[in-house]
């Protein structure tokens, strides 16, 4: 309240030390302009001036608000186009994942038209179409992709290469691989040429790319270890199945490309027989089994060695013998043994073999060797019982089915049949 009085108190003081001044002396001011003048007092003409530049001030300030104002609305129907881009893109991203194909498409290029990076939308809308099996709208929208964003071109690439994949046109795919230049850099590049190479069942491709694969860490490690088992592996079997004659040159270069490890491993072993085997090379390739018998002892390479007919079977039956008083009761040693006994014409002596491997496992292709023997050696009824049996065994899945109730003799089945 005092504080109140004493401004009030100032201001009546300074009114009246005013009105003072100008009773003692009101001053002149004279404007001329033209014809045009204007006569006042001092205070007055100061009084008419403050009024001036408070208008001209208020009229600037109007104007700025106008301008500012047309920015301002501008700026929010700009922001309000951008929050609805966003909202449909984000639509478009969700039924695209649910696997509404054209809803999806549809909301996406909508929302293209006022993104600033349209790259994404276009790039699904692009996959959408492959889904929806227009080929024509894929390419429209991949070129909408790179006109857009032309640092993209390398992804946009990789886009079309992996549609080419799903749609298995492998070589269309490694055409538009192939004019990204080394991108071995890029994992989706490395991925699409593995699951091309693979489909294609080309091994020599695959091979050359298991270095990069390595590099770039596509895969962990154990799985890239059965990568580089498979390729190697399918190389080495496709050569021994081609239907010209592989070279057993070509066969051992092959193998000495494999990394020293896989040497070792006996499924690759395996493969590499079979590839010697298919070429001729019986020698090499028992020479390479004996190797691999006498650092690890193991059934498939035991099987592959029974399969190899050599120039000298009786000397073959006579190592694979040497091996009994370690393996007594290995039953692929003992099928193995019998098929060398029957190829040196030991028929006896296979019979005993092949039963003794039958009485430790009951097995498909001990079943069809004995019913291959007994049926030479003129037990019909015999080997048909294992055939049956071999057969029944190699179909172990047959779902169970009522049986007639009185069967035929298994003589008179044969006879009918």
């Amino acid at each position: 309240m005092r504080k109140l009085f004493a401004i009030t108190l100032v201001a009546l003081l300074l009114g009246v030390g005013v009105i003072a001044l100008i009773e003692t002396d009101p001053g002149y001011v004279l404007v001329a302009y033209g014809n045009y003048t204007l006569e006042t007092s001092l205070w007055v003409g100061l009084l008419l001036l403050f009024a001036l530049i408070l208008v001209i001030y208020l009229a600037m300030r109007l104007v700025f608000r106008l301008i500012g104002g047309q920015r301002s609305l501008s700026s929010w129907f700009g922001t309000r186009k951008l929050h609805h881009a966003s909202r449909l893109s984000t639509r478009g991203l969700i039924n695209f994942i649910e696997g509404d194909w054209a809803r999806s498409r549809r909301q996406l290029l909508r929302g293209a038209r006022n993104n600033d990076a349209p790259l994404l939308n276009y790039l699904l809308a692009a996959r959408a179409s492959h889904h929806l099996g227009e080929t024509g709208k894929v390419s429209e929208f991949l070129g909408a992709a790179t006109d857009g964003e032309p640092s993209a071109a390398d992804a946009v690439q990789l886009v079309e290469a992996e549609i080419l994949v799903h749609e298995g046109q492998y070589d269309q795919a490694l055409k538009v691989l192939g004019e990204i230049g080394n991108a071995t850099h890029y994992p989706r590049y490395l991925e699409l040429k593995r699951t091309i190479f693979t489909n294609q069942r080309d091994w020599a491709s695959l091979a050359g790319l298991l270095p990069d694969l390595r590099k770039r860490k596509i895969l962990p490690a154990e799985a890239l270890l059965d990568l580089e088992r498979e390729t190697y592996k399918s190389w080495l079997l496709n050569v021994a199945s081609d239907e010209a004659l592989p070279d057993s040159d070509d066969v051992r270069r092959l193998w000495e490309k494999l990394p020293g490890d896989l040497k070792k491993d006996v499924e690759l072993e395996c493969a590499y027989v079979q590839s010697l085997r298919r070429s001729g090379d019986v020698r090499s390739a028992e020479k390479v089994l004996l190797k691999a018998l006498k650092q690890h002892w193991d059934a498939r390479l035991v099987k592959q060695y029974g399969l190899l007919a050599g120039e000298n079977a009786a000397a073959q039956l006579a190592q694979a013998e040497t091996w009994l008083q370690d393996h007594p009761d290995d039953p692929e040693l003992l099928l193995c043994l019998g098929r060398l006994a029957a190829r040196d014409k030991l028929w006896g002596k296979a019979r005993d073999y092949f039963e003794n491997s039958y009485r430790l496992q009951h097995d498909p292709e001990v079943c069809a060797e004995l019913g291959r023997l007994l049926t030479g050696l003129g037990e019909p009824k015999v080997a048909a019982a294992y055939f049956r049996e071999g057969l029944l065994l190699s179909e172990a899945e047959l779902p169970d089915l009522p049986e007639p109730a009185k069967l035929l003799p298994l003589s008179q089945r044969l006879a009918r049949s």
